[in-house]
Parts: C-alpha cells; sequence; structure tokens
C-alpha cells in the first residue's frame, strides 16, 4: 500500500474517531448544568473560532454568491438542527446507541435519492434497509427488555434525518462544488445564529461554568468533532476516495460507544453488539452497493452461483 493511501485510511481513522468524541465532551458539561442550547453554542463558537483561524492561516477565500448564501442558510438550519436533536437524544437514552442509531444516516439518504429523485434501487439497498432498521429495533430495547425513551429515539432519528437531508442538499445544488472549509465555515455561522436566537428567546444564557474541566470540554468539541474531524475527512476523501472515507465511518459510533461504556458505564449487552453490528454491515452495503454488486454479478459469472443473474435481473428495481 502507497505512503499516500496509508495516510488517507489513517485521516478516516482520524476523522471518523474526532467525531465519535460527542458525547465524551457533551456528557459532563451536562452534569455540571449545562443547557443543550449552551452547550452547541460554546461548539459552534469554538469551532467557529478554530476553523476561522485554520482558513486564514490556509489563505483560502471565504466569498460566497448571494444565491449560495441563501442554500447555506437552509441547509445550515438544517445541519444545526441535527445537532440540536442529536445532543437533546443524550439526555434520554445512553449516548453510545443514540450515535449508533444516528449512524443509519446513509440508509436515509439512499431512500431519499430512490423515492423522491426516482434513482434505482438495487436489492443491496433494500437488504440495507431491512438489516439496518432490525438493528435499530435490537437497541431500541433498554435494560431487560424493557424498551428504550422513544422521544429520545424520536430525537435520533430526526437528527439522522435533517442530516441525510442535508446531505442530499449539498450534493443535488451548487453547494456541492463549494471548497469543504469555506462551506463548513458559514454551516457553523448559520448554526451559532440559530443557539443565539433560541438562548435569547428562552432567556437561558450560561456561561462556561468556571473550572479547568469545562473549558476544556468546551474547547474539545469546537476543535475534535468539529475542526479536526472536517479537516481530516477532506484529506482522507482526497487520498482514497468518499466511498473509502464513509465506510471507515462506521469508527464513529463504535468510538461513542465504547467512551459511553468505559468511561460513563453504559450498558453494553450482547443485544446491543448485534444490533450495533447490524447497523454497521448495513452501512457498509449501502455505501459501497456498485462495487459490491459488481463483485457478486462478477463471482456469478465465473460459475460459481449459477442463478445469480437471474435472481440479480430479477430483483433489481
Amino acid at each position: 500500500m502507497s505512503s499516500e493511501k496509508s495516510q488517507g485510511y489513517l485521516l478516516g481513522a482520524v476523522a471518523a474517531m474526532s467525531y465519535g468524541l460527542n458525547p465524551l465532551f457533551t456528557l459532563p458539561l451536562y452534569k455540571m448544568g449545562v443547557g443543550t442550547d449552551a452547550v452547541l453554542l460554546f461548539r459552534y463558537l469554538s469551532g467557529l473560532v478554530l476553523l476561522g483561524g485554520y482558513v486564514l492561516i490556509r489563505k483560502r477565500s471565504l466569498r460566497i454568491s448571494l444565491k449560495n448564501a441563501q442554500l447555506v442558510g437552509t441547509l445550515g438550519l438544517l445541519m444545526a438542527l441535527s445537532s440540536l436533536f442529536l445532543f437533546e437524544s443524550y439526555r434520554y437514552m445512553d449516548a453510545g446507541v443514540a450515535s449508533t442509531i444516528l449512524f443509519v444516516y446513509p440508509v436515509l439518504v439512499a431512500l431519499i435519492m430512490g423515492v423522491v429523485f426516482r434513482e434505482r434501487i438495487s436489492w443491496i439497498t433494500i437488504f440495507s434497509i431491512v438489516t439496518a432498521f432490525s438493528g435499530v429495533a435490537l437497541l431500541c430495547k433498554g435494560e431487560n427488555g424493557v424498551p428504550l425513551d422513544w422521544w429520545g429515539v424520536t430525537l435520533v432519528f430526526l437528527s439522522s434525518a435533517s442530516y441525510a437531508v442535508y446531505i442530499v442538499g449539498v450534493n443535488r445544488s451548487s453547494l456541492g462544488r463549494m471548497d469543504t472549509e469555506t462551506l463548513t465555515f458559514y454551516v457553523l455561522c448559520m448554526g451559532l445564529l440559530l443557539f443565539v436566537v433560541r438562548l435569547a428567546v428562552n432567556g437561558t444564557w450560561q456561561m462556561v461554568p468556571q473550572n479547568l474541566l469545562a473549558w476544556a470540554c468546551a474547547l474539545a468539541l469546537g476543535l475534535f468533532p468539529t475542526v479536526v474531524s472536517l479537516i481530516a475527512m477532506a484529506g482522507a476523501i482526497r487520498r482514497i476516495g468518499s466511498t473509502q472515507t464513509a465506510i471507515l465511518g462506521a469508527l464513529e459510533p463504535v468510538t461513542a460507544l465504547f467512551f459511553g461504556v468505559t468511561v460513563f458505564g453504559e450498558e453494553f449487552t450482547l443485544r446491543i453488539f448485534i444490533g450495533v453490528v447490524m447497523i454497521l454491515v448495513a452501512v457498509t452495503c449501502i455505501i459501497s452497493g456498485d462495487s459490491l454488486s459488481f463483485q457478486i454479478m462478477r463471482f456469478a459469472h465465473h460459475g460459481r452461483i449459477a442463478s445469480l443473474p437471474r435472481l440479480w435481473r430479477r430483483h433489481k428495481l
């Protein structure tokens, strides 16, 4: 493997694991009495400052057209709502489980593309959808088989759906050609504005608690899940492509689960393990669908599975 590809895989892993650190820095702030909007304000503000510094150092342009500004405003709101729903769900369910359910967003993207844009839905996509939602069903049972708080589950699905619509919106608009750092800078601006307005309307302004842990968590939220994840992901895509980078994104819920269990004492049973594996398998299949279909067809073509070509033609929609 070339050093360029090795760097790409390393950066992809860093990007996914960095984003999976959200609960590690969020839950301590919750325990200190900081509200969800205030935590997200700290995250977006520190992320904006750090990313702005990075853009200045790299001498990147932040120029944007009026048309793109309107699109960024709309899609930035979706991204901010996705963050809000996810962080709020941490109050109702284990953060590791919430982060795993969130990871069904590639499946939701495939559904949106199939239903709204009439893209062809393969049998691999159907298999992935069924497997992913079966895995989610397993995760929706708490300790001793008691169902999880359904409001928490609903919040995670709203977060995942918002992010899926954001991805489709970017890819189907002129924003898909915009520089990654520039797009994220304005998305963070929109999110910051949303949480400033929410805090002002609710009258719940809060400062970061005056202790080292609180400041460290607030800054880390802007650094690792935001700036480091963004820069590492951009570097990974340039080196190994978007598909392989997206597959490495499976490390995101695994990281959140790891810290949820080891640091916060969250539950981890065989049922949760099976549910997580089912979701990871489904997402991996949906991301690598085209290449996987090609490999299966080639496998069938060599006579090892004679009926597969007919099965493919019958079930390809």
